[in-house]
């Protein structure tokens, strides 16, 4: 009971960092969660959670296991990109380009890629619920197992694009549903 008072005194007299630090090393058992830093090199399990990465040139570069929710990537190039298994909950990819980008297993939920270029990504299992696609490119896409419900894909082209079924192929002028 006296660590648990005295905790309570030191929290009292800290500074609000101090207390989400503290706060932080508890619940995650001694380990402090790192915070992001928007400025660090895109590589494999970066922490860009939040980040504005607009007009950036990201192509061929491996974001897998990143922590990229709510983050920003207007008018990005991600093309041959992997981003494989990164949990990008309500990023924004407003009109990136994202030719070939790999997001299998990605947790895309709420995510909005309006006017992006996703020719030819591979969309393998990825978690797309809430998605907007709103006059996206999805054309030679591979969204095998991917999970839709919610996503908006109005005035999407799927030409080309193989479906959640991973049998299915979109006809040719498919735009807003798969036929």
């Amino acid at each position: 009971m006296r660590r648990g008072a005295a905790l309570v005194r030191v929290l009292s007299t800290a500074g609000p960092r101090a207390v989400l630090t503290a706060l932080m090393v508890i619940l995650v058992g001694g380990v402090p969660l790192a915070y992001a830093d928007c400025t660090d090199n895109a590589v494999s399990k970066v922490n860009w959670h939040r980040c504005l990465q607009d007009d950036r040139d990201l192509t061929k570069v491996d974001l897998s296991g990143a922590e990229l929710r709510e983050a920003t990537f207007l008018r990005s190039d991600l093309s041959g990109a992997t981003l494989a298994n990164a949990d990008a909950y309500r990023a924004k990819f407003f009109s990136a380009k994202m030719l070939g980008t790999v997001l299998d297993g990605t947790r895309l939920l709420d995510a909005d890629f309006t006017r992006a270029d996703l020719t030819g990504a591979s969309l393998r299992g990825a978690d797309l619920r809430g998605a907007k696609f709103d006059n996206a490119n999805l054309h030679n896409a591979n969204l095998t197992g991917a999970r839709l419900e919610r996503s908006d894909l109005r005035n999407a082209i799927l030409g080309g694009a193989t479906w959640v079924d991973g049998v299915r192929v979109c006809a040719a002028a498919s735009v807003g549903q798969c036929n």
